[in-house]
């Protein structure tokens, strides 16, 4: 029979894969135990030593820290006519009328999105339409890049310099008080990083939401132990402000764009080359007086095709050509912040080989079962292994189960086990797409600009955008 010679050959295989994906999770697992013991260790360092001492600021206790704070609010805009209506509306009645303006970067060939902007801008001296050279998509980065092009001709004219460039999406949702709290710190760092906090669309709760379960990790520890180790700060791309000087001197050495068309994830790679060195990047989770975080919350894809179209675009940004346009650092905290970076790519072809070595045992099982074969035991090593992998995937779910508990409440805490399985099929879906771009773009396709569909909610819904945080705060 074929199955005498087929199962001896796929039992040798599942052990073969087994031994190979847990040999590499080891190696993870070693890496987040050493990163998750250094965060608990800050955070009770700073329990025991900063907080027992000194009361918590709220956002409403901080004066502005420069005596001219205007803040310049660059919101790159294409084919979004349906939300950036309704998002800037939201931005002018949330954020006091003063010291800020709204640029917002169109192409003559989206009309829509124009007319959109125009009609919320009628009446407003705090918003202002800015018309790129040419017809769209380019790339965020040149959008962005039109966008400072008018800041700087703003400055001339009103001999008057602005203290920062806050970055935002046509469809985020801001806090009333953001621009409080980053122009009281945007003198003090090249760049000011608020939380970003995924919400999801009743319909998805699989899709959709694994990226709360992700930024909740991400923003609730990871970013904060960056901080802490001194390494350079990456730019989430919204809720973050850049020093107006630190931008400048950037786009002194790169003829006048310091946003790079040419990248992928400019706005990533922005925020290493500001901080990198002396200068210094600040992540900020600060409460309002009514015991909320200041933070940017927005709607993340809700379909497949469109989560794994995004998280390509950041895996062949992040991962793969961020390696050849940042290389590494002399220093070492700085280069493991980059190989945690760097690992998705690695991280998901593992993780592949592991779905299909469990695959492989199920059927090896079923066939042991119907008596086509008997199964070969484990090795002493590979079990040893397993079970160091077991009990070190318990403790990634139940860490990243507490940062969402405390972010979105129980249900989801409990809803982000087996969501993991959903995240992880996302993941391996997107390195291979993402190698297939990075592969193109080595033989010259241009970069272009890969946007989701947005949709901003309706009022019910951004009421109910109130979540209460109690991991990870810092004053």
């Amino acid at each position: 029979m074929a199955s005498d010679h087929i199962l001896p050959v796929l039992d040798v295989l599942q052990k073969e894969m087994l031994l190979f994906a847990s040999l590499c999770f080891l190696i993870g697992a070693i890496d987040d135990m050493v990163f998750d013991g250094l965060w608990i260790f800050y955070r009770l360092k700073r329990r025991l030593f900063v907080y027992s001492r000194y009361r918590r600021a709220t956002v409403e206790t901080l004066g502005d820290a420069t005596p001219d704070g205007r803040l310049a609010i660059f919101v790159p805009a294409w084919n979004e006519a349906p939300v950036i209506g309704a998002m800037l509306e939201r931005c002018l009645r949330q954020w006091r009328a003063g010291a800020y303006r709204i640029y917002v970067g169109c192409y003559p060939n989206d009309q829509a999105t124009i007319a959109a902007v125009a009609a919320a801008a009628a009446g407003s001296r705090e918003l202002r339409l800015v018309i790129c050279r040419q017809n769209g998509p380019t790339t965020k980065a040149d959008c962005l890049n039109h966008l400072w092009d008018a800041l700087c001709q703003d400055e001339i004219e009103e001999k008057r310099n602005y203290a920062g460039v806050v970055l935002h999406d046509a469809e985020d949702l801001v806090h009333p008080e953001e621009l409080r709290l980053l122009r009281h710190l945007v003198s003090r760092a090249a760049l000011v990083q608020l939380p970003v906090i995924p919400r999801r669309a009743t319909r998805s709760r699989w899709i959709a939401g694994h990226y709360g379960d992700e930024f909740a990790e991400l923003h609730g520890k990871q970013m904060v132990m960056r901080e802490a180790l001194g390494a350079s700060m990456p730019s989430a791309g919204v809720g973050c402000a850049f020093a107006r000087d630190a931008l400048m001197k950037l786009s002194a050495r790169t003829q006048g764009k310091p946003f790079d068309a040419q990248s992928m994830t400019e706005d990533y790679e922005l925020g290493l080359k500001l901080t990198e060195g002396d200068s210094r990047g600040i992540f900020v989770r600060l409460r309002d007086q009514r015991g909320q975080l200041v933070a940017t919350q927005e709607f993340f894809p809700d379909k497949l095709a469109d989560a794994v179209r995004q998280k390509s675009r950041w895996i062949a940004g992040i991962s793969l050509s961020g390696w050849d346009r940042l290389g590494w650092n002399k220093g070492w905290r700085e280069n493991w912040m980059r190989l945690r970076d760097r690992k998705a790519t690695i991280a998901a072809m593992v993780l592949a080989i592991a779905y299909m070595a469990v695959i492989l045992t199920a059927i090896m099982l079923v066939a042991e079962m119907l008596g086509f074969y008997q199964l070969q035991p484990v090795s002493e090593f590979l079990g040893i292994l397993l079970v160091i992998n077991a009990g070190a995937l318990i403790w990634r779910q139940l860490l990243k189960s507490c940062f969402v508990f405390a972010l979105y409440g129980l249900r989801e805490a409990l809803l982000s086990m087996p969501r993991t399985v959903v995240a992880n099929i996302i993941n391996i879906m997107a390195a291979w797409r993402a190698i297939g771009h990075y592969t193109r773009q080595l033989v010259g396709d241009p970069v272009n600009w890969e946007k989701t569909a947005h949709f901003f909610p309706d009022a019910n819904d951004v009421q109910e955008l109130r979540p209460k945080f109690s991991v990870g705060e810092r004053n």
